[in-house]
């Protein structure tokens, strides 16, 4: 599935398999779910460097001799850069990544650098693996990033907020799980994952917290959720889009509370983020939509349609 012109739907095409080169797999794919970055993409609101382009960053395949692997969003760094010789390849001013600038995992064969390629976990079916690439690993880093906070607010509950917040509760933090203004099923969902308390974007926490992590592209939640912070605490912005962030006062933003971005993924994220799910265990919640259907996986994810993520099935 095909995009050939952000703002226009996917298309199918056939295409001849791709061939290896050095140093990549080639991968039968079993499984990929739909990220909201691929929404982006397909939306014209991120850049698409690579036209016609291949969508998907969540990817569940097999080598030609029998490993299963999964692939992320980041595809490739020079390893030569400032950001890579400090460890934070995640930086890297040439880096490329799958969906974007590689054709990605919308299909039924790819191709995938080894280097960047994961390892997972025996346990997992490819279906309940695949959210854990994106989803999982961005929301393991933005995690990371608000530090120990004990009280940690999650503001768009989607796939990746629904990994998180399993993760939190295993680690004996408090979840407060923010909404749509009226979205009982989804509140419903985070409690049934260990959510203390559920409400929509319109309320505030029935108590200050330590972090919060937004994962909904809506510039208006960052003084919201800054407004909730106690002293010292942090809001991470974990999307690669947000809309213009509203000006708030200062008064939001004393006694040391912090806004951070998260950009991207280290391999060193996916090697701990896959360890740490099964130990957790993350159980992802999933709709499943053959390959054919993209076009409508990406449409239900803009209108909130499905509880978790989505992941399509060649």
């Amino acid at each position: 599935m095909v995009l050939e012109r952000p703002g226009e739907a996917l298309q199918a095409r056939t295409m001849a398999d791709p061939e290896p080169a050095p140093g990549q797999l080639r991968l039968r794919v079993s499984a990929c779910a739909v990220c909201r970055t691929d929404l982006h993409l397909r939306d014209a609101e991120i850049e698409a460097t690579k036209l016609p382009v291949v969508l998907g960053h969540q990817i569940v395949g097999t080598t030609d001799d029998g490993r299963r692997v999964g692939v992320p969003w980041l595809g490739w760094t020079d390893g030569e850069c400032r950001y890579c010789r400090q460890g934070r390849e995640n930086l890297c001013i040439s880096a490329r990544f799958t969906g974007r600038d590689i054709d990605g995992g919308y299909a039924e064969t790819t191709v995938a650098d080894e280097r960047f390629c994961l390892e997972l976990p025996g346990e997992l079916s490819d279906v309940q693996a695949a959210p854990l690439l994106c989803g999982g690993l961005i929301g393991y880093r933005a995690l990371r990033l608000a530090g120990d906070a004990a009280r940690l607010g999650l503001y768009g509950f989607g796939s990746a907020a629904h990994q998180i917040c399993q993760v939190a509760v295993h680690q004996g933090r408090e979840v407060y799980a923010v909404t749509r203004p009226g979205d009982e099923r989804t509140q419903r969902f985070a409690s049934g994952l260990g959510a203390t308390w559920t409400g929509g974007s319109d309320e505030s926490p029935p108590e200050q917290l330590d972090g919060a992590l937004i994962f909904a592209s809506v510039g208006e939640l960052v003084p919201a959720a800054l407004h909730a912070l106690a002293p010292g605490g942090t809001v991470v912005c974990a999307g690669i889009h947000m809309s213009d962030i509203p000006s708030f006062p200062y008064e939001d933003l004393w006694h040391e509370r912090t806004i951070r971005s998260v950009a991207n993924l280290t391999r060193e994220d996916g090697h701990e983020f896959l360890a740490l799910a099964r130990e957790v265990p993350v159980h992802t919640t999933v709709t499943t939509y053959a390959l054919a259907d993209a076009e409508r996986a990406l449409a239900d994810l803009r209108d909130g349609r499905f509880s978790g993520a989505a992941v399509l099935i060649p």
